[in-house]
């Protein structure tokens, strides 16, 4: 790419900076939206930063939010950008989602499941209209309260228990040994790439990007027959081993969403008929992230499994490299920096084509 620079630019970009703070916080004469509302009222897009900002701090996402005037791709930036400075000084063990307090416990399989269905608060069931008595809101009352009193249930089976003990979905068993894990959030992306570097990077990847690949997987475009084998939200402990210790001690618990698939296989040479799986897992309450999730994860597991690859869901390179809305977002909006080199060149380029069109043209009727 070829730039030039811009005389008087630096002013420019300076009173771009008090536009923003301008509009961020719109008519004075309306209360200023406060960091804490955000993360209390505008839950589902603080999830989505976190999760695709790779940080889990509700404050600093609502932050983030609040900076971007809502634009979350934006927002996402920052908290990415805010996490590069932040030092590590552990790495957890795993989650274990089976011991997970339930808000939303759902399976589209099974009518009856071991500890039942969970609907918890979901979009779902709702009418899709309008509320217009939130333009209205009544005083701020503690609806909470009664909510939170009940027990949550944990230690729950999964739905698909039943098939898994007849042998007919996959078994999903550890790495042998005591490999390390893929950290996309230190390393760059590498291609071939292993399970877990593409379900990292399907955790980070646009929302939109990875439903939209997903759809196209059940619209044909890929050999997906995806069933919800179980959905569930809720709270998991997170616990490292620090080194004194040498025990796994709890430090906090995280609210995250997990899906599993189960897809239809017809068997191979090596494998008998089944059905595998798709997994996804995500920050917050992030349904439909996980879902989509889910579908792509097994959709890149067609080699794997023996299946040919004819669709863009299930080409490796093309969707772990197109995932990140921040690198997609930065090459589309680099467009709108100085680029007069290179159009000038271009436009030469297409002056030069047309004279020696022009040219051809002449000698042909020159010459008959």
């Amino acid at each position: 790419m070829a730039y030039v620079a811009v005389k008087g630019g630096e002013q420019a970009i300076l009173n771009s900076h008090r536009l923003i703070a301008e509009e961020r916080r719109g008519d004075a004469a309306v209360p200023e939206l406060t960091v804490r509302q955000v993360a209390e009222q505008m839950g589902l897009a603080v999830d989505r930063v976190m999760c695709e900002g790779s940080v889990y701090d509700r404050e600093l996402a609502a932050l983030a939010l609040k900076q971007a005037q809502g634009d979350a791709v934006e927002a996402i930036f920052l908290l990415r950008a805010y996490r590069t400075t932040m030092p590590r000084f552990a790495v957890s063990n795993t989650l274990d989602t089976a011991q997970m307090a339930i808000q939303r416990r759902v399976s589209a399989t099974f009518k009856d499941i071991p500890g039942g269905h969970v609907l918890g608060s979901t979009y779902e069931y709702t009418h899709r209209l309008l509320d217009f008595d939130l333009l209205d809101p009544a005083p701020c009352e503690d609806t909470k309260a009664n909510i939170a009193d009940r027990p949550l249930e944990s230690g729950v089976g999964r739905a698909f228990d039943s098939i898994r003990d007849e042998g007919l979905i996959e078994v999903e068993t550890a790495p042998a040994g005591q490999q390390a894990v893929f950290d996309l959030t230190r390393e760059p992306l590498s291609l071939p790439a292993g399970r877990d570097q593409r379900l990292q990077n399907l955790a980070r990847g646009d929302e939109g990007f990875v439903v939209g690949l997903a759809y196209s997987a059940l619209r044909g475009y890929g050999a997906a027959h995806p069933y919800v084998g179980e959905t569930r939200v809720g709270d998991v402990a997170v616990e490292i081993v620090p080194e004194e210790l040498g025990f796994a001690v709890s430090i906090g618990d995280i609210t995250v969403t997990e899906c599993q698939m189960l897809d239809l296989f017809g068997g191979s040479e090596l494998q008998p008929a089944q059905f595998t799986r798709g997994y996804g897992l995500s920050f917050g309450k992030s349904e439909r992230k996980a879902m989509g999730m889910a579908i792509v994860d097994r959709s890149l597991r067609c080699r794997e499994l023996g299946e040919e690859a004819r669709y863009p869901v299930q080409d490796e390179e093309f969707v772990l490299a197109h995932t990140d809305n921040l690198e997609a977002a930065g090459f589309v909006s680099h467009l709108t920096l100085p680029h007069y080199v290179d159009f000038q060149a271009d436009l030469q380029f297409i002056r030069q084509l047309r004279r020696e069109k022009s040219g051809d043209h002449l000698d042909k009727e020159a010459a008959e």
